[in-house]
């Protein structure tokens, strides 16, 4: 994994015993805890988020607003199926490597410094492919609108945010 940031600095400890530990002031990203469970998509899907690290940044320090994730892809791995939101707008910022982002409109070839944001609402489903033999690293940022809807037009996949939790279904409304 490709290594950058700033030094670990130590969280907040409030004198109370009764009460944990406050967010730290300042962490390096990529030595933030990685996500616990790599997908939250059923089978046969979750099985494609192989070589797909997510360390999520924003719950260490408790924004509820939006979320920040570091991303890192091996070589062949995806970020996501490709997906369109209705609610949630989306962006991304490549740190490291060579990404090949998938939309629409085609492919594209990123490199480190550039970034893409997709509008909710837009339709314009996409993701991102490491097709070469070294690591990616971005940063993906998008909101937590209540009621949500993502849509999968490569799979028979469909999915609503209830509650904080993504449900899935097919697309003839089927349960997973």
């Amino acid at each position: 994994m490709i290594k950058f940031g700033f030094r670990l600095m130590p969280p907040y400890q409030n004198d109370d015993p009764m009460t944990s530990l406050q967010p730290p002031i300042a962490i390096a990203a990529s030595e933030a805890p990685p996500r616990t469970k790599p997908s939250s998509y059923p089978d046969p899907f979750a099985t494609q988020m192989a070589g797909r690290i997510k360390r999520p940044l924003g719950d260490l320090f408790g924004l509820s607003n939006f979320g920040v994730n570091l991303t890192c892809l091996s070589p062949k791995a995806v970020s996501a199926l490709r997906h369109a939101h209705t609610a949630q707008d989306e962006f991304i910022f490549v740190v490291a490597g060579h990404p090949t982002l998938h939309t629409d409109a085609g492919c594209t070839q990123l490199q480190p410094g550039m970034c893409a944001g997709f509008k909710a609402g837009s339709g314009n489903a996409h993701r991102l492919v490491n097709e070469t033999d070294t690591d990616v690293v971005y940063l993906e940022i998008g909101d937590r609108t209540p009621g949500d809807e993502a849509h999968y037009p490569d799979d028979d996949l469909q999915a609503q945010l209830i509650d904080g939790q993504w449900i899935f279904a097919h697309k003839d409304g089927t349960a997973y």
